[in-house]
């Protein structure tokens, strides 16, 4: 039987206030960009900044993990290397990595991810990564939960999974189309974002099968009916997208999955919370919301249809009612739902794009924009993505943490002792001595003096700890102070905080196998990422006997494929070959102004290939990385 990890949670954190709430709202674990070399450009943070993080998270047993998930260049592996140490020194937990070049240097001991940007998609390179000394694995998005369970039975990891947010359409690490077209590559995190953009997609006899759409662009993940199916499947860590998210989508997101995760794990014994705490929160979390593209669950069920944004990459909201009257300067809706100034909705005009407006004021039924759009007319549906009044209720504090412990204070010979035990059943005792005004007294209401130090004892104010029991092992009532007692529990709980920082278990490094099993292709092409010589000796060690270099070194002039996506087109528009009888996987073409793309149709892997070259004068720009390092 495969070993039962417990159930994590996973949130992004776009710097570390963001990652402090994050694990206020219940996270078990944040991820977060350094100083460098994280595969989200914009998003890096500073040692002392995710020092700071560290300190928080590790109170709650929380852990922090640094993306470190670009491919590096040769000159940039000795900064690299130096990071991951300044990284291991600062209290981080684990790195997430891709580049394989940094297994062949000397890294200090530090749990090793995988991250998606490694395309792991099968059992065979689920093994491989065990072997060559990972902890945990980042699967591809695109995974179904028959294609998970598959992947558990091959390994003992840690399977992390992508449960919420935005959806690459390409395989991670297998997009080139952001550099061939900018010098701005995905794999270094400078994309581009070529998926959002509208293309018309013409057959291969020149007909328009549409115009105009965003083709590439998926709608938002969304796992929340599937959590049961995927723990059962074997994943453990439920990995929330978004380290350029704003902070009331990482707070309203976390809090809806540490809801949903709490119910199953109160009610299957079996499953246990991987950090220390309860979140109590003050609003209902609601994913519809904030930002998203619509919902889809993606393959996590077996291929289905809609699972594209192909109207707007744009955040169109709820739908909220109709336009029912137009009138000067103000609107009438018929809906069920009530407005707030500041609100923002939108539309689709004629042309199918989305127009916004901002509501200065609702007054009587109506709605006041700040600016009325031409073609706003009655009849319209109309959607709000941006509801004023949940917003405000996130700008203020919005949850609470609290760790519960029990404290017992007993009488000795000489004086007094406060234990605290919390819910991890660590321990600090510290001592109160008998005087002349402490312990040297009876108490003149013996009952009323012992209720009364049992709330002294029981109140933890803005600590991060909730006391569930006061135990009293007194011989007499005494008459104790107040401030002693007061002083002595603010000791108590500073002693415990520090004890629980101190004694934070850092996971441990997984050593590779003295016997790996071997790379499971004996040939890479520039597919593989290998962008520097320790990687490409790292995959010779493991029996790769031919290696291409990676897309950005600039070797591949001609029609390659740019994107790999197991979302296809074809299937979109009932033209799949597999679904409709005599229709042949013909190559189709997208355009977006001047440029071409063609599509390509691997109906055995049921996959889509978006072929393309790379434009002349396109170079990679090393320094756009801060290869110096730790910044």
């Amino acid at each position: 039987m495969r070993y039962q990890h417990p159930i994590e949670l996973l949130a992004p954190a776009k710097n570390a206030d963001f990652g402090i709430e994050a694990i206020k709202h219940g996270a078990d674990a944040v991820y977060i960009g350094g100083p460098a070399f994280g595969a989200r450009y914009g998003a890096g943070n500073e040692l002392a900044e995710i020092a700071r993080l560290c300190d928080f998270a590790h109170l709650y047993r929380a852990k922090v993990f640094v993306a470190v998930n670009t491919i590096l260049h040769d000159e940039e592996l000795e900064a690299g290397r130096q990071l991951c140490w300044d990284l291991y020194h600062a209290g981080v937990d684990a790195l997430i990595i891709q580049d394989m070049g940094l297994l062949e240097m000397d890294l200090p001991p530090i749990q090793l991810h995988a991250s998606t940007q490694t395309d792991i998609r099968n059992p065979a390179k689920a093994r491989f990564l065990e072997d060559a000394g990972f902890s945990q694995l980042v699967l591809a998005r695109e995974m179904s939960i028959d294609e998970i369970k598959k992947v558990a039975a091959a390994t003992t990891l840690s399977l992390e999974y992508f449960v919420h947010g935005a959806l690459c359409v390409a395989y991670s690490g297998q997009c080139y189309i952001s550099h061939a077209h900018t010098g701005r590559s995905a794999n270094r995190g400078e994309c581009s974002q070529a998926c959002r953009l509208p293309y018309t997609l013409v057959d291969d006899k020149g007909k328009v099968i549409t115009e105009n759409q965003h083709l590439l662009s998926m709608k938002d993940n969304n796992q929340s009916e599937n959590l049961l199916a995927l723990i059962e499947a074997g994943v453990n860590s439920f990995k929330i997208e978004g380290r350029l998210k704003d902070l009331s989508y990482v707070k309203n997101i976390t809090a809806h999955y540490r809801s949903l995760l709490d119910e199953i794990i109160d009610a299957n014994p079996q499953y246990v919370r991987a950090s220390s705490g309860r979140s109590t929160f003050t609003f209902t979390p609601q994913p519809d919301k904030t930002f998203n593209r619509g919902y889809t669950d993606y393959f996590a069920g077996g291929r289905q249809d809609d699972i594209g944004a192909f109207d707007s990459p744009a955040f169109v909201g709820e739908l909220i009612g109709e336009v029912s009257e137009v009138g000067d300067g103000w609107i009438t809706v018929n809906s069920d739902q009530e407005f707030h100034n500041g609100d923002g909705v939108c539309f689709h005009d004629a042309h199918g794009d989305v127009q916004g407006m901002r509501i200065n004021k609702v007054e009587s039924g109506k709605l006041y924009p700040a600016e009325m759009p031409a073609d706003l007319a009655e009849g319209v549906s109309l959607f709000r993505n941006r509801d004023q009044e949940f917003e405000r209720a996130l700008e203020k504090d919005s949850a609470e943490r609290r760790i519960a412990l029990s404290a017992r204070f007993a009488e000795y010979e000489k004086g007094f002792a406060l234990t605290l035990t919390d819910e991890d059943q660590l321990s600090v005792t510290v001592d109160l001595a008998k005087s002349e005004k402490i312990g040297s007294e009876l108490a003149q209401n013996p009952e009323a003096a012992l209720a009364k130090l049992k709330e002294n004892l029981g109140k933890f104010g803005n600590t991060p700890f909730t006391c569930r029991e006061v135990e009293l092992a007194l011989q007499q009532a005494w008459f104790l102070p107040v401030g002693a007692v007061n002083a002595l529990r603010r000791e108590a709980t500073e002693k415990l905080l520090a004890a629980r920082i101190a004694s934070h278990p850092r996971p441990q490094r997984d050593q590779p196998a003295a016997n790996p099993v071997p790379y499971p292709q004996d040939e890479l092409t520039y597919l593989g990422n290998v962008f520097n010589a320790k990687a490409r000796a790292f995959y010779e060690k493991h029996g790769v006997k031919l290696i291409e270099e990676a897309y950005e070194a600039g070797n591949e002039k001609g029609m390659v494929s740019l994107m790999i996506t197991r979302h296809c087109l074809r299937y979109s528009f009932n033209l799949c070959p597999k679904e409709v009888k005599y229709i042949k996987p013909d190559p189709m073409t997208l355009i977006n102004g001047n440029e071409k793309l063609v599509l390509k149709f691997d109906c055995q892997a049921c996959e889509m290939h978006v072929i393309g070259k790379m434009k002349k004068g396109v170079t990679l720009n090393l320094g756009t990385i801060r290869p110096n390092g730790c910044g």
